[in-house]
C-alpha cells in the first residue's frame, strides 16, 4: 500500500508533488527528480545486456531490489519505453525507445560528433589530423586540424585524396563497398596510364592486397609515397550499419610520425575513432558492412 504524507492542510499534496526530488550533495548541483534516475538504471541495464531480461535478472543488473525495479518498470511500459513479452515474462525495450533510438541516429552528425575530438587528438599527438569522408569524387577531406608544428603541405577542406596511394584512400577501399571502391580505382588506373611521365598503378587484384593489410592492422597508412618525407596513418569510423562514414587521419614528417602499425599515433588515432563509432551507435561485430 501507498503511504500518504501526513501534514497540516495542503502539506500533504506539496509532499507528494516534491517527494523524491534529489537536492544533490551541494548547493551547485542541480536537482533531478530521482525516480527517472532509477528508471534510468534499468535502462542502462537493458541497453547494456542488449537482450530481453527476466524482472529479477533485470533487477540485479541494475543494482536494485525486484519488489523496487517492479513498478518502475510497469510505469516505464505505460509510456512505451519498455515492454513485456507475454509469453517470456522477460523485459525488453519498448517502442517508443526504438523511435526515439531512430530519431537520435538520424540527427547524429559524425562530423560535428568528431570534431571536438579531433581537435583535442592534433594537440595531443602533436600532428595534424585531418578528417575525410566518402565523397562523389573519393575521399574527401572536410576538416583538418593542424598541430603547432604543422607541415607545410598542400591541403585544405575539399582536397580529394587518392583512393590507390593514400592512408585514407586505401582505408576507406578497405571499408567501402567493393563495388564503388572498385569504379573508383579502375577510373584513377585509367587516368595513370594517361598521364605522361605517371606511374601506372597496377591491376586490381595488387590493390586488393593492400586493402589486405589494412584491414589486418585496422589502418591505413602511406610513407612518402604522395609527397617525399610526409607519412600518415588512418583510422576509420563506422556508423551504426557498420558502414565506414569517417577517416581521422594523423599527417606529420616521416622523421617525426610514428608510423608503426602498434605505435603511439596507431593507438590514439584508434582510440579516437573508436569512441566516435560508439557514439554513432557502432558495435564491433554487429553486422559490419565491410
Amino acid at each position: 500500500m501507498e503511504k500518504r504524507v501526513q501534514g497540516k492542510r495542503g502539506q500533504g499534496a506539496q509532499a507528494d508533488a516534491f517527494a523524491g526530488i534529489d537536492d544533490g550533495p551541494s548547493p551547485r548541483a542541480q536537482r533531478g527528480i530521482q525516480s527517472v534516475e532509477v528508471s534510468g538504471q534499468l535502462l542502462h541495464a537493458l541497453a547494456h545486456h542488449g537482450r530481453p531480461m527476466g524482472l529479477k535478472e533485470l533487477a540485479t543488473a541494475a543494482n536494485m531490489a525486484p519488489a523496487k525495479a517492479h513498478p518502475y518498470l510497469v510505469s516505464l511500459g505505460k509510456i512505451g519505453i519498455v515492454e513485456q513479452d507475454r509469453a517470456t515474462a522477460r523485459y525488453g525495450l519498448g517502442a517508443l525507445t526504438l523511435q526515439l533510438g531512430l530519431m537520435a541516429l538520424q540527427q547524429s552528425d559524425p562530423v560535428r560528433i568528431a570534431t571536438p575530438l579531433v581537435v583535442e587528438l592534433a594537440s595531443r599527438i602533436g600532428h595534424t589530423v585531418g578528417i575525410a569522408v566518402w565523397g562523389t569524387r573519393g575521399p574527401t577531406i572536410v576538416l583538418l586540424e593542424e598541430a603547432p608544428s604543422a607541415i607545410h603541405v598542400n591541403m585544405r577542406h575539399g582536397t580529394v585524396f587518392s583512393i590507390a596511394d593514400t592512408a585514407s584512400g586505401r582505408l576507406f577501399g578497405a571499408y567501402r563497398p567493393t563495388g564503388e571502391v572498385r569504379e573508383l580505382y579502375e577510373r584513377e588506373r585509367r587516368q595513370s596510364r594517361s598521364e605522361p611521365g605517371a606511374a601506372a598503378l597496377p591491376p586490381w587484384s595488387e590493390f586488393q592486397k593492400q586493402v589486405d593489410e589494412v584491414r589486418r592492422h585496422g589502418l591505413g597508412r602511406s610513407e612518402g609515397g604522395v609527397v617525399a618525407g610526409v607519412s600518415a596513418l588512418s583510422a576509420p569510423v563506422f556508423d551504426q550499419r557498420g558502414l565506414m562514414v569517417l577517416a581521422l587521419t594523423a599527417i606529420g614528417p616521416s622523421a617525426a610520425l610514428d608510423s608503426r602499425w602498434a605505435g603511439a599515433v596507431a593507438a590514439a588515432l584508434k582510440d579516437c575513432a573508436n569512441g566516435i563509432s560508439a557514439r554513432l551507435g557502432y558495435r564491433a561485430g554487429a553486422g559490419d558492412a565491410g
